[in-house]
């Protein structure tokens, strides 16, 4: 097994002069050196074939005891030094100071097909940011990530990816719901993948902590190697960077809306600068059409990450990392200037998306009208997101308003309660839409092509993933591999897995893992 390793990280940054892997304050620093935890009974579980590609692996290198060796952190590849990145963030409004890769071990950076990757292992063990944590994961968050990074790549949502999925043969405390019955779990190891790991935690710090020159050499070394079609860093590059990034972000949660993904934990440490949908935790997609839902137990109260917020979180993160940069470019009015092109953008394009998922493919002026009255309905019963959205293409423009209504009605979770004004409502949008459609040139059967094409038949709802991490903990992976392959190809009928194109059971409605979930992992 070979890697073409190119560490430019550590080469290029400032490395933290301390070796010793004890929790601290890591100053004047991009990351610190650190070896992944020795763990005592590594078993590979799953191993994504596609990436495994993307690196330049065969089928022979992943099954062998190196390949085990390396991705669950029991051997160190040779002339690599694993490291753990600093950073710090903003956590649900508040500024907290360092975190930094408190269960992430970045192992090296290699080259491929002229593609850069960096690997990193989560949950192999502490870092100097772990804080009062053991830097270790747990089965089902880590089962969760790996299905779950795979899964967006394949819906088109730009995303980090994971390479593998192991048991790390150690047991790891956990208090799933903080109540105080913590419980010993499998613990488990996810190789992720990404061009970088940066994020806009990792650019906070530094004039956090008036360290600008430090600020300075990260972000020209991000110029350099990420955006390097921007120029050489100077002032104006230093506004084109943040101008992009800020595209790439909007362009990302755009998409988020688009499947009905809810992330849980935007904290400016879970932003990627790449504009990749980073940090897998407490995520869920909506069930039931709800703009207030979110999936994190922690965020129940204030509902701060809820779906129908994720735009203008963004936009909030955006706020801090123009904070960030401003002491390179020494001047507001280029940032406001970024930051108000989001705002102004954000509504033209979520319009477009939701034309493209109406299957409306010209503009008409009442369209906005559309599609707020379709938001209103769709939340005055309980209706699922994407069956809704997928079951509309097949609503042609000679139907009935009582023939489309019924097109759609398995999207109902209690169908009886579609009467009186509810009913009402349905049929004013429908005639509305159906009238709509008459606008369009595109035949019925081209229209459903390309909404098909875009609103996903399958998703990973929570539930899916909680019976695949019910079976692995009993060692059977047979589900999390069917769902690995299902998960491929979303926008595919695959009448073989029609099975999974359901509603939520009412079983799973608050069960532990398939409504709510914390970010304990």
């Amino acid at each position: 097994m070979k890697f073409n390793i190119q560490n430019t990280f550590t080469k290029e940054l400032p490395a933290d002069p301390i070796q010793e892997n004890t929790r601290r304050q890591v100053t004047e620093a991009c990351f610190s050196y650190v070896t992944p935890k020795k763990t005592s009974n590594p078993k590979m579980i799953h191993v994504s074939d596609e990436m495994a590609k993307s690196l330049g692996l065969s089928e022979t290198a992943i099954a062998s005891e190196e390949f085990k060796n390396i991705f669950t952190g029991n051997h160190v590849y040779k002339n690599t030094q694993p490291y753990a990145m600093c950073y710090g963030g903003h956590q649900f409004g508040h500024w907290a100071g360092q975190l930094g890769d408190g269960r992430a071990i970045n192992l090296f950076e290699t080259v491929y097909d002229n593609k850069k990757w960096a690997l990193q292992l989560k949950g192999a063990g502490e870092t100097p940011y772990s804080r009062t944590a053991d830097g270790l994961a747990v089965l089902r968050s880590s089962i969760r990530e790996y299905l779950c990074s795979e899964a967006m790549y394949h819906l088109g949502v730009p995303t980090t990816r994971v390479l593998s999925l192991a048991f790390s043969g150690d047991e790891v405390l956990r208090d799933v719901l903080y109540d105080g019955n913590a419980a010993y779990e499998k613990g488990a190891i996810v190789c992720r993948t990404s061009e970088s790991f940066l994020r806009f935690g990792s650019y906070q710090i530094f004039p956090a902590r008036g360290d600008v020159k430090t600020l300075k050499t990260l972000v020209d070394y991000t110029i350099k190697h990420h955006y390097s079609h921007l120029g050489e860093p100077s002032k104006e590059t230093y506004v084109s960077f943040f101008k992009e990034v800020a595209e790439r972000s909007l362009e990302m949660v755009i998409h988020w809306q688009r499947v009905g993904f809810v992330h849980g934990v935007m904290n400016t440490d879970n932003m990627s600068i790449l504009g990749l949908t980073i940090d897998y935790g407490p995520y869920g997609w909506l069930e039931g059409y709800d703009h207030g839902w979110t999936p994190n137990t922690t965020d129940n109260t204030h509902k701060r990450y809820r779906y129908g917020s994720q735009p203008e979180m963004v936009l909030w993160n955006l706020y801090q990392l123009a904070n960030a940069l401003y002491p390179l470019i020494e001047e507001a009015e280029p940032l406001e200037a970024v930051l108000e092109n989001y705002q102004e953008q954000f509504p033209e394009k979520y319009m477009q998306m939701m034309r493209e998922k109406l299957g409306l493919f010209s503009s008409q002026e009442l369209d906005g009208t559309l599609v707020s009255n379709l938001e209103e309905v769709l939340q005055k019963i309980e209706t699922d997101m994407t069956i809704f959205f997928r079951l509309l293409s097949s609503i042609s423009k000679d139907d009935s308003i009582e023939e489309a209504i019924k097109k759609i009605e398995k999207a109902f979770y209690t169908p009886s309660e579609v009467v009186d004004e509810i009913k009402k409502s349905w049929e004013n949008w429908f005639q509305s839409y159906i009238d709509r459609l008459q606008n369009e040139t595109v035949s019925d059967e081209d229209r459903k092509e390309k909404m098909n094409a875009i609103n996903p038949k399958y998703v990973l709802r929570n539930y899916m993933a909680q019976l695949a991490i019910d079976d692995a903990n009993k060692n059977d992976f047979v589900l999390l591999n069917e769902l690995y392959l299902l998960l491929k190809n979303p926008y595919n009928e695959q009448p073989k897995y029609e099975k999974w194109f359901a509603k939520r059971p009412e079983w799973a409605r608050n069960k532990v893992g398939c409504s709510m979930l914390s970010c304990s992992s």
